[in-house]
Parts: C-alpha cells; sequence; structure tokens
C-alpha cells in the first residue's frame, strides 16, 4: 500500500475516532522489541533540562516597529525544546524567535511550553497554557512533536487525532500553526537494522498523517525527517549532541532554517508568492499525496490550497528558499526578558 493510501487511512481514522491501525506484524513486533532493548544501551540519555531560552528577541527593532512584539510559542518534545545544547541562544526557539524578529523587523516574544518526553497526549496541556490568557495567545505556535509517539508504540490514529485537536484549538484562537512533523528516527546512529528500517517507515508513515491532520485544521507543516536524514547520516559527529539522541547546535540550526520561511510565510512576511513554482518542482495536490511526498522530502512545506473537495483539501507543496540565520544581537533576549523574569510575556 502507498504512503500515501496509508497516511489517508490513519488521518482518517484519527478524524472519526478509529481505532488503532496495525502496521507491523506480531514477528515483527516482536523484533523490533528486542532491537529496542539493544538500541537503548548504546544510545544515551542527558537528565539535563533543556536551557531557558524564553525572552524577548530583536530588541534593535524596537524603536523603529512602531508595532507590539510578535507572540511566538515552541510546543512538542525535546526538540521543540531545544534538549541536547547548553546554550539558550542554540535553541530552535531562540534560532526562530531571532530568525523571525530579522524578518519582520519587528521585536519577538519568545514562550516556551514543550516538554522533554513528551507524546501527543500533552499537547493539550500544553496549548491550554497558552490559550488561558485570551489578550496574550500567540501569533503563531511551532510544534514538534512525533519521535515519542513511535518510540512508545502510540497508535498512530490517537497521535494525529490529538495533533489535529491542538491545531484546531490555536486556529480557533487566530493563531498560525506550523508543525515540524515526526523526525527520521532511522538516522540515530547507534540503531541497527533491522529496527533502523522499522524506525524509518514508521517515522515517515507518521509524518505523512500528521501534515494530513494538520493541513486539515488550517496549520502548516515542514517535513524535518529527510532533510535531517542525510546530512545526519554524513556528519552524525557534529549533528548529533553527546547523547547520540539529540541534535547538536548544528542539528538544530539545520532544521530552524527549513522551518524558518514556513513561520514567517504563515505570518504574511516571507517574500515568495502563495502559488507553485514549477521550476522548483511545486504543486498542488490532493493532501495525502502531498503529504506522503513532503515525508519523502525533508523541508517541504504544505498548506492548504482549496477547499474540501472529494479527494480531501488540496494541498499547497512548497520548496522554500532558506535564509541564513542572524549571528548578531538580534540572535540573544534581552536580559530582562528571560524565562522566570520574562513569564508574564504572555
Amino acid at each position: 500500500m502507498s504512503r500515501a493510501r496509508v497516511a489517508r487511512r490513519i488521518a482518517a481514522a484519527a478524524a472519526y475516532g478509529g481505532g488503532g491501525i496495525g502496521l507491523l506484524g506480531g514477528a515483527a513486533v516482536g523484533l523490533l522489541l528486542t532491537e529496542v532493548q539493544l538500541a537503548r544501551r548504546s544510545v544515551g540519555s542527558s537528565p539535563d533540562m533543556p536551557p531557558n531560552a524564553d525572552g524577548r528577541y530583536g530588541t534593535v527593532f524596537a524603536r523603529h516597529s512602531g508595532h507590539r512584539p510578535l507572540r511566538l510559542a515552541l510546543a512538542g518534545d525535546s526538540t521543540a525544546a531545544g534538549q541536547g545544547v547548553h546554550r539558550p541562544r542554540q535553541t530552535p526557539g531562540a534560532l526562530l524567535a531571532s530568525g523571525l524578529a530579522a524578518v519582520a523587523e519587528r521585536p519577538v516574544d519568545l514562550r516556551t511550553v514543550a516538554l522533554p518526553g513528551a507524546q501527543s497526549d500533552d499537547l493539550e496541556r500544553q496549548v491550554s497554557l497558552l490559550i488561558e490568557d485570551r489578550d496574550l495567545v500567540p501569533d503563531v505556535c511551532v510544534i514538534m512533536i512525533g519521535a515519542n509517539d513511535v518510540t512508545h508504540r502510540m497508535p498512530p490514529t490517537r497521535s494525529v487525532r490529538l495533533l489535529a485537536d491542538a491545531v484546531r484549538t490555536l486556529r480557533q484562537r487566530n493563531c498560525e500553526v506550523v508543525v515540524g512533523t515526526c523526525p527520521d528516527l532511522g538516522t540515530i546512529e547507534p540503531v541497527y537494522q533491522p529496527l533502523r528500517w522499522i524506525a524509518r517507515r514508521l517515522s515517515r508513515q507518521l509524518a505523512a498523517a500528521q501534515t494530513i491532520g494538520a493541513v486539515e485544521q488550517g496549520g502548516r507543516t515542514v517535513s524535518l525527517g529527510d532533510l535531517l536524514g542525510p546530512e545526519f547520516e554524513a556528519n552524525p559527529r557534529e549533528l548529533f549532541g553527546p547523547d547520540n539522541y539529540h541534535p547538536s547546535a548544528e542539528g538544530y540550526a539545520t532544521a530552524a532554517m527549513a522551518v524558518l520561511p514556513t513561520l514567517c510565510a504563515a505570518l504574511g512576511l516571507w517574500p515568495e508568492p502563495e502559488q507553485p513554482d514549477t521550476s522548483r518542482r511545486e504543486s498542488v495536490l490532493p493532501v495525502a499525496e502531498a503529504a506522503a511526498q513532503a515525508a519523502s522530502e525533508g523541508g517541504t512545506e504544505v498548506a492548504t490550497a482549496a477547499p474540501v473537495g472529494m479527494r480531501g483539501p488540496w494541498a499547497l507543496l512548497k520548496h522554500r528558499r532558506r535564509r541564513r540565520l542572524p549571528t548578531n544581537d538580534t540572535a540573544a533576549p534581552s536580559p530582562d526578558a528571560v524565562r522566570g523574569s520574562g513569564r508574564q510575556l504572555y
């Protein structure tokens, strides 16, 4: 069965409250569990919490913008939180906040509610924190989730349903949503075959189904798996952190450069038209087909392109040009607006 059909089935079952769809046979599950135990002995883990990066970025623009700061939120798991690095400016939240400030030429207030180890069933709690004050709802929220759903064997239909609920809740509050879909777990260096093949297959199937669920609720997605896959496989020492599982500073920068164009486009700030450029293999496709293609090619954006039809919503498949992340003082929060003292930013 094609990846598009599998993703469509998972997303449809999630939307209508169906049960889990088994993707592996019993013998394969047993083999997978054995390989997981071997992998856990090889893959390290970090007890450290990610560095606190919340605060105001791009303060140099405060005197000139004439607008209130944009509000950016990061939700999801350890990847969204930035586990594996030691400096706040190396986290994806800080990288995206500084990049957004540079593009918008406007200050950006960052709030991170992502939690290391989180699965999709924690998104409801995280979103509740972001919308509890209706006057301080984020302008845009980036969600990175899915890896722990795969490793903890959460049924993909439940995973997608929980993500879709989170996207819908935020969109109902006029918050734009960008989802970085499930990363390719087959790139983790100490993971051996056949677990590597199984992990890659499950990761990409979930990423495609997440794309359908998020886009149908008005969000946008950026595929991270295949983007990071070849680069991580070619440069594992540079792009993985000390625990051999979470990205290094260079790995997070690679992911942030892929997400930033879509983040800016969601706010109408990216200097590219919202239409396909055929010279760059962009197109408008049924959402399931767009999701399957995106899962196979990292850095691909998928967004709603037309109302729902017989084959579901049509989706715009984009390969946006990346912009180098800023390295000047927009890349650091102001001293008086860090997490703790800056919690009241929203």
